[in-house]
């Protein structure tokens, strides 16, 4: 769906709640599980430097221009008439220039952490320390929570066997949480994660505990293991009196441990763009598949005009009544005359309905394509 380029006068007033219902996008919740590896983690402390058959050239350095001062004044607008905790980053790879408002806020970031396991897969990968074409079995100890469609493989005893390749793409495209677990504890668990951001110099981005132990305290209960069948969690989060349930959702959208600043992730982003972070053939890969993301299609995507590229990630929290604890997107976004831009919209706390959410992130995607055509083409 496309969206209007509106005033930021008529835009605020959408985002207030004054704009007809919107299509309901594919909202996907997240969450990771906890079992035995098939192979051991690699020991990243032994660990070689990516061979130079394997590096990405560097990118040229962006030439810094000001930020567009009426990108600047619809961003702060769109951020500061939401009704809710909201933070907005875009960069801009050809110009150098970054627009935000509240971008460094640290917000929950759902399943939009899929990117750093993805990434760090792909890191391993690009060091010999895997491939693609490993083969894993999925069972049904390897079961997490919520948003898990490849369960539906699993039969019987000897489960699903897969590439990691495939498991990946349903990992990245599907925001599938049991592939996502499953990829997260062969690479060596949240620590290896972390070993990864840190050597790549991302800042303001947090990786969590593990989406067992991030949902449970969210929801204000201990994690067990017969939470993962049968909706037990469900059951067990439903029976918590309102009072123990609101505490631990206010403690977890206040400082949340999977906590991310939509700067951080902007930049994030642009150094994957740009080449900075896996091989060239790790490179494309990645964001090729982000391309094909079957997730949130009414989110930032629903704004992107034909002939544009875009590949993204979603991630969408626990909710609590009319709140939720997390509604993101974001994605590197490709025109036609090959300019790209990072985004990245992250909503920790707000009443709004999903409609609002979606039409949030759509005003930002067109305020971007609107600010390009008139740079790139006078209007």
């Amino acid at each position: 769906m496309r969206v209007q380029a509106f005033s930021v006068t008529q835009r605020a007033l959408t985002i207030a709640g004054l704009a007809p219902a919107m299509l309901l996008g594919c909202a996907v919740h997240p969450m990771p599980a906890t079992t035995a590896a098939q192979l051991p983690p690699p020991n990243y402390s032994s660990l070689l430097p990516i061979p130079a058959a394997y590096a990405a050239p560097p990118a040229p350095a962006p030439a810094h221009v000001p930020a567009p001062e009426a990108l600047v004044a619809q961003v702060d607008a769109l951020a500061r008439h939401f009704d809710g905790v909201v933070g907005i980053a875009v960069k801009s790879l050809g110009d150098g220039w970054t627009v935000s408002s509240n971008g460094d806020l640290k917000l929950p970031q759902q399943s939009v952490s899929k990117l750093w396991v993805a990434m760090t897969v792909l890191d391993a990968r690009d060091r010999g320390r895997l491939t693609l074409d490993d083969q894993l079995t999925i069972t049904k100890d390897d079961f997490t929570l919520f948003h898990q469609p490849i369960a539906a493989l699993v039969r019987g005893d000897k489960g699903y066997s897969a590439t990691v390749g495939e498991i990946l793409k349903r990992a990245l495209t599907m925001s599938d949480n049991t592939c996502n677990d499953k990829l997260l504890r062969y690479v060596g668990g949240p620590g290896a994660v972390r070993t990864f951001l840190t050597r790549h110099g991302i800042t303001d981005v947090r990786f969590g505990p593990g989406e067992k132990l991030l949902q449970a305290g969210t929801a204000g209960l201990e994690w067990k293991p017969e939470y993962v069948m049968g909706g037990a969690f469900e059951r067990a989060r439903a029976r918590l009196p309102q009072s123990v349930r609101l505490a631990a959702f206010e403690a977890y959208v206040a400082d949340p441990p999977d906590g991310a600043a939509p700067l951080g992730i902007a930049d994030a982003l642009a150094k994957l763009k740009q080449g900075k972070l896996l091989s060239r053939d790790s490179t494309e890969w990645l964001i090729g598949t982000m391309e094909k993301s079957h997730t949130g299609r009414q989110r930032l995507r629903g704004a992107v005009p034909a002939g544009w590229e875009f590949g993204h990630k979603t991630g969408t929290g626990q909710d609590l009544g009319a709140r939720i604890a997390g509604y993101n997107d974001v994605g590197i976004l490709t025109a036609p005359d090959g300019k790209s831009y990072t985004l990245a919209v992250m909503i920790g706390d707000t009443r709004r309905p999903i409609p609002a959410r979606q039409e949030l992130m759509q005003a930002v995607v067109s305020a971007v394509v609107a600010n390009h055509r008139a740079e790139s083409y006078g209007g």
